[in-house]
């Protein structure tokens, strides 16, 4: 019976390292793209576009959540004079959460499935 209740306890701890990784690489995935869409809204393209992508993956590892993302991308948007709320940014962010969620399922389909 022991042997049991150790089993489900690590497949318990499994599932919540699984979980925690996805929800690492859907963080990472969607910073990414929230980068591209900022970079495109600012006028940015090609190598540049790639680098501000990656400039706001970067800014996620200030503090938890998403607000350090959310502050750059604010001051950013108004240092080059473009018109985009907090709002339309968490909206945005949102909804390439699930973008980025969709994209990692299909990378690792068996892993989270």
């Amino acid at each position: 019976m022991a042997d049991t209740f150790r089993d489900r306890e690590k497949g318990y701890e499994a599932k919540f390292k699984m979980d925690e990784e996805r929800r690492f690489k859907a963080e990472v995935r969607r910073n990414k793209l929230v980068g591209l869409w900022a970079a495109e809204r600012m006028g940015l393209a090609g190598k540049d576009k790639d680098a501000y992508a990656k400039e706001v993956i970067a800014s996620d590892f200030e503090e938890a959540g998403p607000d350090d993302v959310v502050r750059k991308l604010l001051a950013d948007f108004q240092q080059r004079k473009v018109n985009v709320t907090e709002a339309e940014i968490r909206t945005e962010m949102s909804r390439l959460y699930g973008a980025a969620l969709e994209e990692i399922a299909k990378e690792y389909p068996s892993a989270l499935g």
